[in-house]
């Protein structure tokens, strides 16, 4: 190894968490160093968040038209996948990171490519994909954020068979005549709405009794519907057995418990996360290497005071969202412990920051599933705030019924509810699912994030007529 070179802050892992981490110590003036064995910009920038939805738009748009009187007929025909295809690769830069690496440096950031490991105490070694040897020192803290991978089931033939991950299921350049997704998570809902709407015959292989299991069940109900009247397949309540391929190229067959076979021409595998930790140099500092790290709500790792994790990695909340407020929060208390600002100019306000922790992760967590229809919720679903010893009241509404969402599309079918602690009379969760939905959360996720008052929520008006007017349908409800 190459002598220490010293930084402030080490971050290893280059992800939307990461590159935030960074831009928090670089603006409390830290100098601050980032270790990225990939693409700078992570999984969501290339294979998860950003591509999904560049594919999910299309197919959405589409669907929405096709509701609006006038464009139904415009609307009738296949989407121009090649097009869509061409949209997707613009907004991944062709899985090339030199927009995100040109940004870091101009913030003044050092950049390192290769594979990092924690080399004891606030150390990182980085051995480039050249064979280059460097140790980076870090004078106040090293943050992990090395994300998670797909979790591929050991299940005979699986491997060998060579499944789509969520990686593949979004940058994959034609759609494949049949394709089979086992799971009923995000990825399983999301990629079944876009390979169906793209002219893949989408069959949908669920253990469970539905789709998106984390959230209301209604929630999976309707994306379930919504599928199988596009022409997919949804089958629940089923688990694979086995799974061989045809040769290098040829098709798939998966065989079911009870001996079914089914054949496609794809596999996806959408059955899980694992953390990224195998071989981060966990064990050099004392941690269990392979598994998620535990951290407190300033996202620091307890009984290490250097160390600290953000995004997926502490499995606190794998959203991007998530990981992205941690890291601002992680920096912001990084920043303030190390005195402000390294050059002396500005002093942060650390009785500020210092108290700053990551709430939201457990009270106020928001999630959005860009399927048709949209699923949208925040907070605590009915089920989690009863086990939770919570005294609430579930608060219904057909979505359909508002006027605004009748205005929007023709046959707009969705539901909402709201959770009401009725103790405290505020918000524990809010759903919303239905066309559009989406857009309607961030308003959710203030009542709830705020805990404002039901009482207080009647003087948010509702622009009419708007689909936003579900508020006032569900206060009313609530009240009688």
């Amino acid at each position: 190894m190459t002598e220490a070179v010293e930084y402030d802050v080490v971050v290893l892992g280059g992800g939307p968490a990461g590159e935030n981490i960074v831009d928090r110590t670089r603006a409390a003036g830290l100098s601050t160093a980032l270790v990225e064995s990939e693409l700078v910009g992570g999984e969501c920038s290339y294979w998860a968040c950003v591509p999904s939805k560049a594919l999910l738009r299309p197919a959405l748009a589409r669907a929405d038209a096709r509701r609006v009187p006038g464009l139904g007929a415009a609307a009738a025909g296949p989407l121009d996948a090649e097009a869509v295809f061409a949209h997707r690769d613009y907004w991944t830069g062709s899985w090339k990171d030199d927009g995100q690496v040109d940004w870091l440096e101009s913030i003044g950031a050092d950049v390192y490519r290769g594979h990092g490991r924690l080399y004891g105490i606030r150390k990182v070694a980085v051995t480039s994909p050249e064979g280059e040897h460097n140790v980076l020192s870090a004078r106040h803290a090293v943050v992990v954020a090395t994300g998670t991978r797909a979790v591929i089931p050991d299940v005979p033939g699986l491997a060998e068979a060579r499944p789509w991950t969520s990686r593949e299921a979004t940058s994959a350049q034609a759609a494949p005549g049949r394709l089979l997704i086992v799971g009923g998570s995000v990825v399983a809902a999301e990629m079944a709405t876009a390979w169906q709407a793209l002219g893949s015959q989408v069959t949908v292989l669920v253990r469970g009794s539905g789709l998106l299991p984390r959230m209301e069940p209604f929630a999976g109900e309707l994306v379930a519907q919504a599928l199988r009247e596009a022409g997919a397949v949804v089958r629940t309540g089923v688990a694979v057995e086995s799974v061989v391929r045809d040769g290098s190229t040829g098709p798939v067959t998966v065989v079911l418990e009870g001996g079914e076979a089914l054949e496609a021409d794809e596999l996806l595998m959408a059955t899980g996360r694992a953390p990224r930790t195998e071989d981060i140099g966990l064990d050099t500092v004392g941690l269990a290497s392979g598994g998620w790290i535990a951290v407190d709500d300033s996202c620091r790792v307890p009984g290490i005071d250097w160390l600290y994790a953000v995004g997926d990695v502490n499995h606190r909340a794998l959203l991007t969202h998530q990981g992205k407020y941690q890291a601002r929060i992680a920096g912001a208390v990084i920043a303030a412990r190390a005195g402000g600002n390294a050059d002396g100019n500005t002093p942060l306000d650390t009785g500020r920051w210092g108290r700053h922790a990551a709430t939201a992760d457990t009270e106020a967590l928001p999630q959005a599933v860009f399927t048709d229809p949209e699923a949208a919720s925040v907070g605590l679903t009915l089920a989690e705030a009863e086990r939770a010893g919570h005294r609430v009241r579930a608060v219904d509404y057909d979505l359909g019924k508002v006027s605004g969402a009748g205005l929007y599309a023709d046959g707009y079918r969705g539901r909402a509810r709201m959770v009401v602690d009725l103790d405290r009379e505020i918000l524990l969760g809010v759903t919303f699912v239905g066309p559009g939905a989406a857009e309607l959360l961030h308003a959710a996720t203030i009542a709830v994030a705020a805990q404002v008052p039901v009482d207080r929520l009647w003087h948010a008006v509702p622009a009419f007529p708007t689909i936003s007017e579900i508020w006032l349908r569900l206060l009313e409800t609530y009240r009688g």
